[in-house]
């Protein structure tokens, strides 16, 4: 009888236990590879979202839902004796869709004046969604020497947009919205 009673209390904790261990094998997304610089006239910006992509994105985006990743960026002035004061605050968005007669992607870049990129490889789509690759932050000339900034940046994932209530059709949409945490970079110019 304590063999029975151990055997179901072991089939309880794992039936209860099971969910935790397999949420934690999906990794939440993250902002890397966070690198501020200069070119001849600005402040000059890269970073990249590691594990953006959910299986649930890639099949929305394969039946004609786009997906949308809205870098939020904000440069602060740091001042040790009043507030700091916000240089730069604004959002770049990078837009994938899958045209499935082509059988290509198109990433519609914000930064970049709308610019449209097409590729046929799913792999080289994702990174190109995932970089924000030397984004113009500020002109230097709107800095000053030896003083300290912090670059704040997080990222939203796949924020659809979808006309008319259609999300409530499609409720799995509503899935997709994710975040990363705020990255906070201090530095000196």
């Amino acid at each position: 009888m304590k063999h029975i009673r151990f055997f179901l209390l072991l089939i309880l904790f794992s039936s209860l236990f099971a969910p935790l261990v397999s949420a934690g094998q999906q990794k939440d997304p993250d902002l890397k590879d966070i690198i501020i610089t200069t070119s001849k006239s600005h402040l000059i910006l890269f970073a990249t979202v590691k594990n953006g992509f959910t299986s649930d994105m890639l099949d929305g985006m394969r039946n004609g839902l786009p997906v949308t990743f809205t870098f939020h960026i904000e440069l602060d002035k740091i001042r040790t004796a009043w507030f700091d004061s916000t240089l730069v605050e604004t959002t770049v968005t990078h837009r994938l869709k899958y045209d499935s007669i082509k059988q290509e992607y198109g990433i519609t870049f914000s930064e970049k004046n709308g610019q449209i990129v097409t590729t046929r490889s799913l792999k080289e789509a994702k990174q190109l969604m995932a970089e924000l690759n030397g984004f113009p932050l500020i002109a230097r000339n709107k800095l000053i020497a030896d003083a300290s900034y912090a670059l704040k940046i997080k990222a939203t994932l796949a924020e659809t947009t979808l006309p008319l209530g259609i999300h409530y059709i499609l409720p799995f949409t509503s899935l997709w919205d994710v975040e990363t945490d705020w990255r906070t970079v201090e530095f000196r110019y």
